[in-house]
């Protein structure tokens, strides 16, 4: 059977049209009103389209984008984050499930490590939140984490937007663990909460200072049984140490709790926390302008991610580059003389311009 062709030549335009482009756009107004009609099925066909990679796809998603972003905003944005074994996803799976029981819509983008053979999730985190993920007012979806630093994905920050605009009035982004640059959650929420457990050894010296730096919250987990004293013990040295670091946020000082989320002892405590963060920004005005930065930061991570994109796509660069790599490797060229021939042949305009 032959395959459907994916363009045709329009005479009146002069320009290929592609078929799949023109028609995944055209659906976008009712894809869009599906999202904000609330429709699981249709928030994750949406999420699946901001994330394709596939170059056809942007245009439609860029569309369905504009036509959700004025619906977005109005959520608490929380980023989560910790060392593997930390508890993270139990952690999130008890407060969820709190926070729908208080009658919120929760949405958890959970960025997970990326298979090298399919490039899909590795964890699965329904897996590993199976009671909230049956949950009517919950929207869990893991993302494979590609090669983002941080363990954030490309376009968590549009799978977010979407999630605002399908209701959903807390979105929760959960990372692979501690990583290069947890600085890729903090640019996208509003909150971010470093989750700590006791009872691993010299706690402060075992942990970054700069990832504390970024900490709006810390949240010592498995305060229970046994670990309830460490808990205690390790919660009053991080209340230590924050003295000693300089606060992120002019309207803000980070504070330090303890929770169990095999009980749900402390989850009030946390929500309390992080509305008392918010009030306190918004009502400086903090809050507003975080966001815009954040904004600004993503425009420009847009642009880089989209040059380099140009730049390993150009048929010069492309010419030019195996060779050039094998040089730099053999330790004939430096790196910086690479660099400069690649960006010489990329700033010349290819056959086809």
């Amino acid at each position: 059977m032959p395959k459907k062709p994916l363009a045709r030549f329009s005479a009146r335009k002069g320009k290929l049209v592609n078929l799949a482009e023109t028609s995944a756009v055209a659906a976008n107004g009712d894809l869009a009103r599906r999202v904000l009609a609330g429709e699981r099925r249709a928030l994750a066909q949406a999420i699946t389209l901001v994330e394709s990679a596939h170059p056809d796809h942007r245009a439609a998603a860029e569309d369905l984008l504009a036509r959700v972003l004025p619906h977005s905003g109005q959520a608490v944005r929380l980023g989560i984050t910790g060392v593997p074994g930390v508890g993270k996803s139990t952690f999130i799976e008890a407060f969820g499930l709190f926070l729908i029981e208080a009658g919120h819509r929760v949405a958890v983008l959970a960025v997970d490590p990326t298979s090298r053979r399919s490039r899909g999730s590795i964890l699965g985190d329904k897996t590993r939140m199976e009671e909230l993920s049956r949950a009517p007012a919950a929207f869990i979806r893991p993302s494979p984490a590609g090669h983002t630093l941080g363990g954030v994905a490309r376009r968590t920050r549009e799978a977010l937007l979407v999630c605002e605009a399908a209701g959903f009035d807390v979105v929760i982004v959960e990372t692979v663990g501690v990583g290069q640059s947890e600085t890729a959650v903090a640019d996208m929420v509003d909150m971010f909460l470093l989750l700590l457990q006791p009872g691993a050894g010299d706690e402060l010296q075992g942990f970054k200072r700069g990832i504390m730096e970024l900490a709006d919250l810390i949240v010592v987990n498995k305060a229970d049984g046994d670990l309830a004293t460490a808990a205690e013990r390790a919660a009053a040295e991080y209340r230590g140490a924050l003295q000693f670091l300089r606060p992120a946020s002019r309207s803000w000082r980070p504070e330090v709790l303890k929770c169990s989320s095999l009980s749900g002892q402390g989850m009030t405590e946390v929500w309390a926390t992080i509305g008392r963060f918010r009030a306190a920004l918004d009502g400086s005005g903090e809050l507003a302008e975080k966001r815009a930065g954040q904004a600004l930061a993503w425009m420009w991570s847009e642009v880089g991610e989209s040059l380099m994109a140009a730049l390993r796509g150009h048929p010069g660069v492309a010419g030019q580059l195996k060779g050039l790599e094998a040089e730099v490797r053999a330790g004939n060229l430096t790196p910086t003389a690479a660099a400069e021939r690649l960006l010489t042949a990329f700033r010349e305009p290819s056959d086809g311009a």
